[in-house]
């Protein structure tokens, strides 16, 4: 179904890294840590600054990569995972893309399911790598059917 689309990426989208949006996904996820919420803490840190929690990328942009049209309903989370090759900070600007690298169809007792990994970037504007996070997007039966395919 997105095999032709392996290797297609989106553009790059700038995004700021903002104190109140951290706090906010902090207190939401339940991980009130000083350093992602007490700017005195986050001051006395090695960083100078407040940390964004491992997580908080989720809450990113990375643009759209062309062709790749999912439902905005009844996907189904399979994994995440997220590599950090240094913190994200308060105050940051990072530039996120996404890239489709892999599809794959399964068959099972309720039908057909495509696996969907999609690998999102974010860097520094000299294009150094801050983060990488992998998604698996499982697409089952019933969405298959709503997307006609």
């Amino acid at each position: 179904m997105f095999k032709h689309l392996i290797g297609s990426a989106s553009e790059k989208v700038k995004n700021s890294i903002e104190k109140g949006t951290v706090r906010k996904f902090a207190v939401a996820i339940g991980d009130e840590n000083p350093l992602f919420i007490d700017e005195a803490a986050g001051a006395r840190s090695k960083y100078k600054r407040n940390l964004a929690p491992p997580t908080f990328p989720v809450t990113l942009s990375y643009g759209t990569i062309e062709g790749l049209k999912l439902p905005s309903k009844g996907l189904i989370h399979g994994e995440q995972s997220f590599h950090y090759e240094k913190p994200l900070l308060v105050g940051d600007t990072v530039y996120c893309s996404s890239k489709l690298v892999n599809y794959r169809e399964r068959k099972g007792s309720g039908g057909s399911m495509g696996m969907l990994t999609i690998e999102r970037l974010g860097e520094t504007e000299e294009g150094d790598l801050i983060f990488s996070m992998k998604q698996v997007v499982i697409i089952n039966e019933a969405v298959r059917k709503v997307m006609n395919v």
